[in-house]
């Protein structure tokens, strides 16, 4: 490559320049690109200096292309094709503007959140399809920032997002609860205390899912390490243990409509009550995106519609 790192030759320039050899004067150069005849005049003048040769003369008031002109213009008409097919190959490695949404979510998601999304923005956009992936926090996380997703919605804390890079869109905030088998006898008129199952054995999710950190700092406060039987990679099968009489657990309220009638549920005492944070999260570069867009106002939409039910 012979350019000049220092030469300010620009994009722009090149733009107004191709603009002016069609249109033939300043004025309609402007009015075409909705600049000043000034700025017209000032890009096609410090061209002349990026390119080291004369390209216009004066004819009156009037700037007249030289056959240097003319030539650097067949080049730039095919500069500007390359670029267009480059921008273009780069979007769809990218998988950006495909028709094609590729969205992670959480496991515990799939029973209302995203079929209300995917409703929501088949209404919006009915051409686009939509890839859903489901995994843990930490797999999904991982998987946009190496970009083979282009959303996902999880749990997030402070800690685990970088929001120089990353946009977040919150939807709602999720409580968290002891689930026990039907057949367990509890208190269920107190509050539970995490102390008062300290013989009981439990189940749980692996590392890297939103309730295990959530399960970890609730048995650090209560003092004690919790008797685990197995821990699982999805939480339908930790409830479906919890259902058949394995052990005890802590689940999202999300999952209350579900399992309600086969489950006992209890609050949980001060000390352990904790909260997630459901969110929708993208790369803040990709922001533009109108499959991202979309997705992101049909978020807010759904948000707003939990706020009105509270």
């Amino acid at each position: 490559m012979s350019f000049d790192i220092n030469n300010d030759l620009t994009v722009r320039k090149l733009v107004i320049f191709m603009t002016f050899m069609e249109k033939g004067t300043i004025a309609r150069t402007a009015e075409a690109l909705n600049l000043s005849g000034v700025s017209v005049h000032r890009a096609l003048h410090t061209l002349e200096e990026n390119v080291r040769c004369p390209l216009f003369t004066h004819k009156g008031r009037n700037l007249i292309a030289l056959p240097s002109a003319w030539t650097l213009l067949e080049y730039c008409q095919e500069m500007a094709q390359i670029l267009d097919r480059g921008l273009e190959e780069a979007r769809k490695v990218a998988g950006v503007g495909q028709g094609r949404l590729r969205v992670g979510t959480l496991y515990s998601l799939t029973l209302e959140t995203v079929p209300r999304l995917i409703m929501g923005m088949k209404l919006r956009r009915p051409d686009l399809e939509m890839d859903l992936t489901m995994g843990s926090n930490d797999m999904l996380l991982h998987m946009l920032q190496e970009g083979s997703l282009d959303a996902i919605l999880i749990s997030i804390s402070e800690s685990d997002i970088d929001r120089n890079s990353l946009e977040v869109l919150p939807l709602f905030h999720d409580d968290i609860f002891l689930a026990a088998p039907a057949s367990a006898t509890l208190n269920t008129r107190e509050l539970a205390d995490l102390r008062d199952y300290k013989d009981q054995k439990f189940v749980a999710l692996a590392e890297g899912f939103a309730t295990y950190a959530g399960f970890q700092e609730a048995f650090h406060i209560a003092g004690f390490e919790p008797e685990i039987v197995t821990r699982v990679n999805d939480i339908f099968s930790m409830l479906s243990l919890v259902q058949a009489g394995v052990g005890f657990t802590l689940m999202p309220g999300r999952m209350k409509k579900v399992y309600e009638n086969s489950l006992q549920l209890l609050k949980l005492a001060e000390p352990y009550q904790m909260q997630q944070l459901i969110a929708i999260v993208f790369a803040r570069n990709r922001e533009q995106d109108p499959s991202l867009r979309a997705l992101a106002a049909e978020g807010r939409m759904y948000a707003r519609s939990l706020q009105d039910l509270a």
